[in-house]
């Protein structure tokens, strides 16, 4: 744990409300930057465009900043066809984040290394068989494997604290924390809900699983900060009620406002920040103090959050 760590949980012990970034996957590409099979990995090679998103984030008033690595484990990389730049992507991705901040001048920012359990976008593959060929390969080890190595790549160039984003299949949770918990930096969790008439489960919709039951399991690490991310605004209340009856530390909170049509996200219906802003007042009562956003949020909803 650095010295830029040990300010911010003085921070967080003070009880002030800290605002976290938004969007940078579906920035890119309101920037411009073209969505392929990895989804936005190969988006951090436009290092420029990226560092500029995270700059103008900070500017907005964010003190915490993820990497754009959530979909750049190499097993994503391997089906887009650009495994063979993982190291590239990834240092690009880590490198956009430190110089934001350095060039902000900001050296209180936190960059967490965003770290997922993706796997291969269902899309990414040519067709069924290609998929159903390459879902042999998908054993605990192999997740395992590749976890490790992005874990360990974000924490050897320069993250903060692994942070752990859309935790919803309870079948990879384990071991991507176990990953996480390896490298010697704070960890972070963002996990994923949705709503049926008997109440929270996870958000996968391969199965149900309660969401209360999927956050329990998980208890036995340690974990800073947690939260509830990457899902509709509807849940974020009642999963922020269910957080802290499991967990003693500080919650976070950054839902999804678009619309995912892979490789692409469909903005029209986006709630605007005036919006976003009176629903944040929401979660901030019901007991949040990382607020943030998720796909579909801009440096406009961010800059609008100074407000809570």
């Amino acid at each position: 744990m650095n010295q830029r760590y040990k300010n911010f949980l003085e921070l967080l012990q003070s009880g002030e409300t800290i605002l976290l970034d938004g969007a940078t996957g579906s920035e890119l590409e309101n920037r411009g930057v073209k969505m392929d099979n990895s989804w936005c990995a190969t988006g951090s090679l436009e290092g420029d465009t990226l560092k500029q998103i995270h700059k103008d984030y900070i500017e907005a008033g964010a003190k915490v900043i993820a990497t754009n690595t959530y979909a750049s484990n190499r097993m994503v990389l391997e089906v887009a066809g650009v495994d063979d730049k993982f190291e590239e992507i990834n240092l690009s991705a880590i490198n956009a984040a430190l110089d934001a901040r350095k060039e902000t001048g900001r050296d209180d920012v936190l960059i967490g290394g965003s770290l997922s359990h993706q796997i291969p976008y269902e899309d990414a593959f040519k067709n069924q068989e290609e998929r159903e060929n390459y879902r042999k390969k998908l054993t605990p080890e192999y997740f395992q494997k590749n976890f490790d190595e992005l874990a360990f790549f974000l924490a050897d160039n320069g993250c903060d604290f692994i942070f752990l984003e859309l935790m919803y299949r309870p079948d990879r949770i384990e071991i991507v924390f176990d990953s996480a918990s390896k490298v010697g930096l704070p960890v972070w969790a963002g996990f994923s809900s949705r709503s049926i008439p008997d109440g929270l489960i996870a958000l996968t919709t391969d199965y149900e699983y309660t969401f209360k039951k999927m956050i329990n399991n998980v208890k036995h690490h340690k974990l800073d900060a947690v939260g509830i991310m990457h899902c509709d605004i509807s849940v974020i209340e009642e999963s922020i009620r269910e957080l802290r009856e499991v967990y003693d530390v500080p919650i976070m909170a950054y839902p999804e406002v678009a619309v995912f049509n892979f490789p692409n996200y469909d903005m029209s219906n986006v709630i605007s920040p005036e919006d976003y802003l009176i629903e944040a007042k929401k979660w901030k009562d019901a007991g949040a103090q990382l607020i943030g956003g998720c796909c579909g949020t801009t440096v406009e909803h961010i800059k609008l959050l100074n407000q809570l």
